[in-house]
């Protein structure tokens, strides 16, 4: 009777296990478009993504690359002090978007250009996302807002 109990008990874990690892996998499978690496410019330069990878690109708007196309296109650059990278956006850019002002735009990097399809920018005076902050830092060009 006991070794039967003891069967049983394994045989209850290893189902267990089982269901944990097959969740785990089907979430993951589930979200793996959902997922958006973050890179800094210089990381992009570094070892440039394939056409068809969505990423988040981030640092500050260069200044003097803002240009405004035909339509909704706009077109600028972004750094991170290290590196910069061309961006193409056809769209409404948030209203706090500005030269030297931080952002991170969600898009494509093709033939050279990143090619955004969402632009975010900053939310007030001090405000930077953590990872555009690493990467200014690991540049050497961020500097601490003044408050």
């Amino acid at each position: 009777m006991k070794g039967l109990k003891k069967k049983r008990r394994i045989q209850v874990i290893v189902v267990a296990a089982l269901a944990l690892a097959l969740s785990t996998g089907l979430i993951g499978y589930a979200m793996r478009d959902g997922i958006n690496f973050f890179r800094s410019p210089s990381q992009v330069m570094a070892e440039p993504p394939g056409p068809s990878e969505t990423f988040r690109i981030g640092g500050l708007v260069e200044e003097g690359s803002l240009k405004r196309g035909d339509g909704e296109t706009v077109r600028f650059s972004v750094t991170d002090g290290g590196a910069t990278v061309p961006v193409v956006f056809t769209g409404i850019l948030p209203d706090l978007f500005e030269e030297n002002q931080g952002m991170i735009g969600t898009g494509k990097y093709v033939n050279g250009v990143f090619e955004a399809d969402e632009i975010l920018a900053k939310h007030d005076e001090s405000y930077m996302p953590k990872e555009v902050v690493d990467a200014l830092k690991e540049q050497g060009v961020y500097q601490t807002p003044e408050s």
